[in-house]
């Protein structure tokens, strides 16, 4: 009898053990997904602005910061882009209406993006049409 108290102990410690160990690593993740690395803000013609994904539908964007750089890769020059996502809808639907125009982009860098937020780690949490 004692020897299945024994073993059911065990197996309890041990569940609660992953348990523990699940919450932790969840935290983890929630922190580093959520943690902003650097903000700021970018200006350029919003030239692309679309919802994609398989699994995860989410909202991205490119924009042309104008002038060109060189690819290093394949010695070539091209356009100066830079690609973003957003999550808040306001902010999707400030987007929509400016696309073709130039924009001010205010953004904040995640240090890592899981996948169901975005392509980038770059989120924009404002836009402001400039005239």
């Amino acid at each position: 009898m004692s020897e299945k108290k024994s073993l059911k102990s065990k197996l309890k410690s041990f569940v609660l053990k992953i348990i523990l160990v699940l919450a932790v690593l969840g935290t983890i993740l929630l922190w580093v997904s959520t943690w902003t690395y650097s903000e700021g803000t970018r200006a350029g013609q919003l030239i692309k602005f679309s919802e994609k994904g398989i699994i995860f539908k989410t909202f991205e964007g490119e924009l042309n910061m104008g002038g060109l750089r060189t690819d290093s890769s394949h010695d070539a020059l091209e356009g100066n882009l830079w690609t973003f996502s957003v999550l808040d809808k306001k902010v999707v639907n400030d987007l929509e209406e400016a696309e073709g125009k130039r924009v001010k982009l205010s953004y904040r860098e995640r240090y890592k993006a899981m996948p169901w937020q975005g392509d980038t780690n770059y989120f924009i949490v404002k836009v402001e049409v400039i005239d």
